[in-house]
């Protein structure tokens, strides 16, 4: 029966309805409890959600507990997973929307090297065997929940319970993630997590990565995740010998691009969160990250980071992929396949009260420039 309450909820009764559904009630230390309770009250005091999106709201961070909880057991019951090694692991950012998914699943698709199938980042475990995963009825379940996404959403960003997806959701078991502010009217939590030190969450997503690769151990690790622009440090401390491979694409398209996606992500979660408010959000949020970023790169050596254009991308993907292998000193790469795709997607900056040059002037200084109209 679908839930008739309206509000999100509160820690406590998060806490309770994520150990119904597992069983379990170890959520491992308190560490994530103040971001959960600054991210709760953002959402009743500031974020003005309806009933559907505070339904949705509840089920994110739900998620996030009842993913915890699955950690904290599978580590458990897996101690060899903390002798894992990872060595030199590859993060594509950049900001969203200039090709990080594309080149990501370009790469994962090296039999050499395994990403996060977006069903384990939902419910992390030892990465079982393909051929059992229609058999285990997590996987089924996940599965059959996203082939029910809006068909314009997955036209925006294809997503599919056996696709290598985003490692967010790991850091959001730590409740870090700027995934909640993508998708909400949430400017305490949003001022709350600008001033955090993401050093523990990285620690807990490399543990993580440890479990579910715990059966893949020779593969190298390729991961994806826009927000890393806010946490490079912290994803260096934890994986000192990373390589971070950056895309650059002209701020105006992506910000059109990145609004839109949040829009139809959100839709109808609340009357505040859209149009201008979404779009200036939105313009803060990553012109701030691109600056981050761009700071904290210049202090580390620079045979870590690797740059790829979107234009490059997309004209020359092989190329691209082969440019890449030689930078890591790896054989030369499998052909490279486009990703899956789905209907097109159509944005336009004027429809989240924004011009292209008032985004430009965001940007200036941070970001490549670009292409114009």
């Amino acid at each position: 029966m679908r839930s008739t309450r309206t509000d999100v909820g509160t820690v406590a009764d998060l806490h309770a309805s994520a150990t119904r559904l597992t069983g379990l009630d170890d959520f491992g230390a308190d560490d994530y409890r103040e971001g959960m309770g600054v991210l709760l009250r953002a959402y009743a005091k500031q974020a003005t959600l309806t009933p559907d999106g505070s339904r949705m709201s509840r089920g994110l961070v739900r998620a996030a507990l009842v993913s915890r909880l699955l950690s904290e057991a599978a580590w458990k019951q897996f101690p060899e997973h903390a002798s894992v090694p990872i060595v030199r692991p590859v993060f594509v950012t950049g900001l969203p929307r200039t090709g990080t998914t594309a080149l990501h699943r370009l790469l994962a698709a090296d039999p050499a090297h395994q990403g996060l199938e977006l069903w384990l980042t939902e419910a992390p475990q030892p990465r079982p065997p393909r051929e059992s995963w229609d058999e285990n009825p997590v996987y089924a379940m996940l599965r059959d929940g996203y082939a029910r996404a809006d068909p314009s959403l997955l036209g925006a960003h294809y997503i599919a319970a056996d696709q290598v997806e985003e490692c967010w959701r790991l850091l959001r078991q730590s409740m870090m993630s700027v995934s909640f502010e993508c998708l909400a009217h949430v400017p305490e939590y949003s001022a709350w997590l600008a001033g955090q030190d993401w050093t523990g969450a990285y620690l807990r997503h490399r543990r993580n990565l440890q479990l579910i690769g715990l059966h893949d151990r020779e593969r190298r690790w390729v991961l994806k995740n826009p927000s890393h622009l806010f946490a490079l440090d912290a994803l260096l401390a934890a994986y000192p010998d990373a390589v971070v491979i950056q895309t650059h694409r002209a701020p105006r398209t992506v910000i059109a691009s990145v609004c839109s996606l949040n829009a139809r992500a959100c839709a109808g979660w609340s009357p505040l969160f859209r149009g201008e408010v979404l779009g200036r959000a939105q313009v803060a949020l990553w012109s701030r990250g691109l600056r981050t970023f761009a700071v904290d790169r210049a202090r580390h050596d620079p045979a870590h980071f690797i740059d790829v254009d979107y234009d490059d991308l997309t004209s020359d993907p092989q190329g691209t992929v082969e440019m890449i292998y030689d930078r890591l000193g790896a054989p030369p790469p499998p052909v490279a396949t486009a990703p899956p795709r789905g209907p097109a997607h159509r944005y336009d900056l004027a429809d989240f009260g924004l011009t292209a040059a008032e985004v430009d002037a965001a940007f200036t200084g941070w970001a490549r420039p670009g292409p114009r109209p």
